[in-house]
C-alpha cells in the first residue's frame, strides 16, 4: 500500500503499531518523525509519546502527551506513568485518582496497583504520611506496595508480616498456572524476598540478610534494577571488610539499564557507596573523582563533601580537610551545624580540644541544646578551663530566661520554667560546687529553691553549702526542713537487709536467758569494752635484760653491723696453671706419711690423713655437715607430712 501512496495515513499507522509490537521502537519513532506532515500529533501522539517513553526519553514524552489536542484514557494512563516515573508524585497520585474515578472496565486491579505504589514511593523517598485510601490488599502485589509504605513510616515489624501475605498469595496465584514451574515462582517471588532482607538488615540482623541477599543472587533474575539494589545493601554490610567481595559486586551495579531502572536517591547511594569503597581500597584519586563528580550533581549534599574530607584525612593532610569543610560550611549555612560538628571532631583527634569547643560554640542553633551544654562542659573540664564552662552554664540558662520571657509576652500569661531550664541551673550549682565556686553555686540553688519551696533536695544541698560559708545562715535555713516523722518512709528494714544486694546484714539475736536479760536490763544501754589481748613474746625473752632499741631495723642498718663473717679459704687442688704445686701437696703425698692406709684417698679431699689407730676409711667416713643436714630435712618432712602421697 504505502508503495502506491507513500502517505497513506492508515498504512502508516498500522505499520508503526506493527513496530511497536515487535519492541522496535526506535525504528517506529522514526516512520513517524519522518512522516510528521501527515501523521500529526493529533492523529499519533500517543504511539509517538509510548515509543519515546520505552526510549527512555521521558521528558519528551511529557511534551508529546501535552501537546496533544484530545486527552483520552490512553494518554492519560500513559501520563500516569511518565509523571511516576519523574519522581512527580503528586501529580501522578491526582492523575490515577482521576482514572479510576471515571473509568469502568477489566483494568481497575492494575491502576490501583499503580497507585499504591505512588503512595509507597512517597512514604520511602518524600517520608510523606501516606492517607489511607480504602484499597483491599486482594493481590500480592498490593500487598507489596503496601508493606514498602510502611518501611518508609519505620513499622518494620508491621512491613514484614505484609510482606510475608504477599508471599503466600503470591505462590497461590501462580500455582494455579499448570504452565508455571517452581523456578519461575521463585524468581517472582525475588523481589518481596529482597525487601524482606532490607528490612533484616534495618533490625541489625545482618547475617539473616546476608544469607538472603546471596540466595537471591543465585538465583540470577533478570530484572537488573533488583541486582543492583541487593549488590549496594551488601556492600554496605561488608563496609570496610571483605573488600574483595564488595568489588565483584559493584558490577552488578554498573549492569545496562541499571540507571532507568532506579529514582534518582538510589542511584546516589549507589554512588556514594562506590567512593566510599574507593577510599576504603586506598583508590584515593578514583575517591576523589567519584566524590568531585557527586558534588557537581548536587552542589548542596553533605555526602561528597564528608568523602573528600575522610580521604584527606586517611592521607594525614587534616589541616586541608578542615578548611575544605570550612569553605562548604561558609557556601552552605543552612548545612554548617553538621559540618561544623565533622570539624570539631576533626580538631579533637588532632588533641585541639580548645579549639573544637570554639567551633561547637560558634553553632548557634545548638549552643543551648543540653547535649552541647554538657559536651562542652566536659571538654573544657578536661582541659581545666572551669571559668569558660561555667560561662556556657551561663549563657545556656540566659538563653532558656530570654526565650520564657519571649512566650509570657507572647501568651500574655506567666508560664513556669521549663524543666530544661532548671535542670540546667542545678547542674551548674553542683559543677560550681565540685570546683569551689561556693557562692556562685548558693545564687544557683536559691534560685531553683524560690522556684519550688517544697524541693526538700535542692534546700538540703543549700544548706550544705552554705555550712561551708556561713554556718548560722545553714542553721537558719534547716530549720525549713520537715520534722524526722514526716519524713520517715514505708520501708521493709528487714526486707531490705535480706534483699540479694545487701552488704550487711544484720545478725539475728538469739534467745535470751533469764539472767542475760537481767544483766541487760541492769546495763542498759552501756557497751562492752573489748579486752586487749596480750602481745606474743619471744621465746629467748629475759625481763631484766633492756631490749636492743634498734631491733626494728633491719640488720645492715644497725650500728654494730660488721658485715658477714667471711669462711676460711679451702685449699683448692688442681687450681693454677698445668704441672704447678700448692702449698699442701706435701701433705698429700702418702711416701711421707708414717704409715698410709691401703686404700686410695678421696678424690679432691684437702684433709691430711693421719696415721693413728683411729683412722676411718674413706668409704665408712660421712661428709661434713651430712648428719645436719639429714635432721634438717627429717624435721621439715615432720612439719609437712600429711600422711601418703
Amino acid at each position: 500500500v504505502l508503495q502506491i501512496n507513500k502517505d497513506d495515513v492508515t498504512a502508516l499507522q498500522c505499520k508503526v503499531v506493527c513496530l511497536i509490537q515487535n519492541g522496535n521502537f526506535k525504528e517506529a519513532l522514526g516512520v513517524i518523525n519522518t512522516h510528521t506532515k501527515v501523521l500529526t500529533n493529533d492523529v499519533i501522539a500517543f504511539e509517538k509519546a509510548y515509543c519515546e517513553y520505552r526510549l527512555n526519553r521521558i521528558e519528551n514524552a511529557l511534551k508529546t502527551i501535552q501537546s496533544a489536542s484530545q486527552q483520552t484514557d490512553k494518554l492519560k494512563e500513559l501520563y500516569g506513568q511518565v509523571l511516576y516515573r519523574l519522581e512527580r508524585y503528586d501529580d501522578c497520585l491526582a492523575a490515577y485518582r482521576d482514572l479510576i474515578r471515571n473509568s469502568q472496565d477489566e483494568y481497575e486491579e492494575e491502576r490501583k496497583t499503580n497507585l499504591s505504589a505512588v503512595v509507597a514511593a512517597q512514604s520511602t523517598w518524600e517520608k510523606v504520611t501516606p492517607e489511607d485510601l480504602g484499597l483491599r490488599e486482594s493481590t500480592y502485589e498490593l500487598c507489596y506496595n503496601s508493606a514498602c509504605a510502611l518501611i518508609g513510616q519505620g513499622k518494620l515489624n508491621e512491613a514484614m508480616k505484609k510482606l510475608q501475605k504477599a508471599e503466600e498469595l503470591c505462590r497461590q496465584s501462580l500455582s494455579e498456572d499448570s504452565d508455571v514451574t517452581e523456578e519461575d515462582i521463585e524468581a517472582e517471588l525475588a523481589i518481596i524476598h529482597g525487601q524482606m532482607a532490607y528490612i533484616m538488615q534495618l533490625q541489625g540482623r545482618t547475617e539473616d540478610a546476608l544469607q538472603l541477599y546471596n540466595q537471591i543472587i543465585k538465583l540470577k533474575p533478570t530484572d537488573v534494577g533488583l541486582l543492583a539494589v541487593i549488590a549496594n545493601n551488601i556492600i554496605t554490610i561488608n563496609k570496610d571488610q571483605n573488600v574483595f567481595d564488595s568489588k565483584k559486586k559493584v558490577k552488578l551495579t554498573n549492569a545496562e539499564g541499571v540507571e532507568h531502572k532506579l529514582s534518582k536517591k538510589q542511584l546516589q547511594a549507589i554512588e556514594f557507596n562506590k567512593a566510599l569503597l574507593a577510599m576504603y581500597t586506598n583508590q584515593a584519586d578514583q575517591c576523589r573523582k567519584l566524590s568531585a563528580s557527586l558534588q557537581s550533581q548536587s552542589p548542596e549534599h553533605l555526602l561528597p563533601v564528608l568523602i573528600q574530607a575522610a580521604q584527606l584525612c586517611r592521607e594525614k593532610q587534616h589541616a586541608k580537610a578542615v578548611a575544605l569543610l570550612q569553605d562548604f560550611a561558609d557556601q552552605h549555612p543552612a548545612n554548617a551545624a553538621e559540618i561544623k560538628l565533622t570539624m570539631a571532631q576533626l580538631k579533637i583527634a588532632q588533641g585541639s580540644v580548645t579549639k573544637a569547643c570554639m567551633i561547637l560554640r560558634s553553632i548557634e542553633e545548638l549552643q543551648h541544646k543540653p547535649g552541647m551544654v554538657s559536651a562542652l562542659v566536659t571538654m573544657y573540664s578536661h582541659e581545666e578551663d572551669i571559668d569558660s564552662a561555667i560561662e556556657v552554664f551561663t549563657q545556656a540558662i540566659q538563653w532558656y530566661q530570654q526565650f520564657q520571657a519571649r512566650t509570657n509576652y507572647a501568651c500574655c500569661v506567666f508560664q513556669p520554667k521549663s524543666p530544661v531550664h532548671l535542670s540546667l541551673i542545678r547542674e551548674a550549682a553542683n559543677f560550681k560546687l565540685k570546683h569551689g565556686r561556693k557562692k556562685e553555686a548558693i545564687s544557683d540553688l536559691e534560685e531553683l529553691w524560690k522556684q519550688n519551696p517544697k524541693d526538700v533536695h535542692t534546700l538540703a544541698q543549700l544548706i550544705s553549702a552554705y555550712s561551708l560559708v556561713d554556718p548560722e545562715k545553714a542553721k537558719v535555713l534547716s530549720k525549713h526542713l520537715p520534722s524526722s516523722d514526716t519524713m520517715s518512709l514505708k520501708v521493709d528494714v528487714d526486707a531490705l537487709e535480706n534483699s540479694h544486694g545487701a552488704t550487711y546484714v544484720r545478725k539475728k539475736a538469739g534467745k535470751l536467758t533469764g539472767d542475760n536479760q537481767q544483766k541487760e536490763q541492769g546495763q542498759g544501754d552501756v557497751k562492752k569494752k573489748k579486752k586487749k589481748k596480750k602481745g606474743k613474746l619471744p621465746k629467748n625473752y629475759d625481763p631484766k635484760v633492756t631490749p636492743d632499741p634498734e631491733r626494728w631495723l633491719p640488720m645492715r642498718e644497725r650500728s654494730y653491723y660488721r658485715g658477714r663473717k667471711k669462711g676460711k679459704k679451702k685449699d683448692q687442688v688442681g687450681k693454677g696453671t698445668q704441672g704447678s704445686t700448692t702449698g699442701g701437696s706435701s701433705e698429700l703425698d702418702a711416701s711421707r706419711t708414717a704409715s698410709s692406709p691401703p686404700t686410695s684417698p678421696r678424690p679432691g679431699s684437702a684433709a691430711a690423713v693421719s696415721a693413728t689407730s683411729n683412722v676411718i676409711p674413706p668409704r665408712h667416713q660421712k661428709p661434713a655437715g651430712a648428719p645436719a643436714t639429714k635432721k634438717k630435712q627429717q624435721q621439715k618432712k615432720k612439719k609437712g607430712s600429711k600422711g601418703g602421697w
